[in-house]
């Protein structure tokens, strides 16, 4: 068992300073099944000293970032002398996008859908969607596919690359099932979204600015009643509309 390479990974992925303690009960069964394994005490110990030597390597100048004592555990954050340079970064990278409950709800219809007419999303939502789709448009988010061969011809939409690059995905045979959609739209709509605001952690180890807490939504489920079996991205939400007048009104006051 490489110890200290575990230990690194978890400091790495957790998003609070991740304490002796916390990281001891992660690997206790396998500190226990080591040949030289003993009590709790012992376990904590060899823990610690793993964690000693992560700080000691990390504190070569040849590595960009270290591992800090802060707040009761450990945590990575940029060295002090390469705050520029994150700043710099992190302000060259997208904004963030920030949609309301209904673009999120018709953006997985269409991811699920697609190619879909308006009508049809406004059929499976049960209310009118012009405005949501002009603020997906307007994110880059979807576009337009040619023009459905029925009566009136109305317009076709589809996913785009932007949808799959800001998502993650590579394909769209990626995107999670409905039951892990479900799981995850309705975690999101209790906290905050995939898109919402990260800020970076520089050499404080403490990120410059908190994102903003999603206000509670109580529906996640009109989604998925009526798409396949694929499942949906996560994104940050703010309070669903209660009217289409209020739908069309979003895209004036979100990103």
């Amino acid at each position: 068992m490489n110890l200290k390479s575990k230990l690194e990974a978890i400091i790495y992925a957790a998003e609070e300073p991740v304490s002796i303690d916390q990281m001891t009960a992660v690997l206790k069964d396998e500190l226990a099944a080591g040949e030289d394994a003993g009590t709790k005490d012992d376990a904590k110990e060899k823990v610690r000293a793993a964690v000693e030597e992560l700080i000691t390597a990390f504190a070569s100048d040849e590595r960009g970032i270290e591992v800090r004592k802060i707040g009761g555990g450990y945590r990575m954050s940029t060295k002090p002398e390469h705050h520029d340079a994150v700043r710099a970064f992190a302000k060259s990278l997208k904004p963030p996008i920030r949609l309301s409950l209904p673009a999120l709800e018709t953006l997985a219809v269409i991811a699920y859908k697609q190619p879909i007419t308006g009508p049809e999303i406004a059929e499976i939502r049960g209310v009118d969607t012009s405005g949501v789709l002009a603020t997906l448009i307007d994110r880059k988010l979807i576009t337009t596919a040619g023009r459905k061969a029925v009566v009136g011809r109305p317009i076709l939409y589809k996913t785009t690359k932007e949808f799959l690059l800001r998502f993650g995905l590579s394909e769209l045979n990626e995107l999670p099932s409905v039951e892990e959609f479900e799981k995850i739209a309705g975690e999101s709509l209790r906290q905050q979204g995939l898109f919402a605001e990260v800020a970076i952690a520089d050499a404080t180890g403490i990120p410059d600015a908190e994102p903003e807490p999603a206000q509670a939504a109580e529906n996640a489920e009109a989604v998925s009643a009526e798409v396949p079996k694929n499942g949906a991205p996560e994104i940050q939400t703010t309070e669903d509309s209660a009217t289409s007048e209020e739908e069309t009104n979003a895209s004036e006051h979100l990103g």
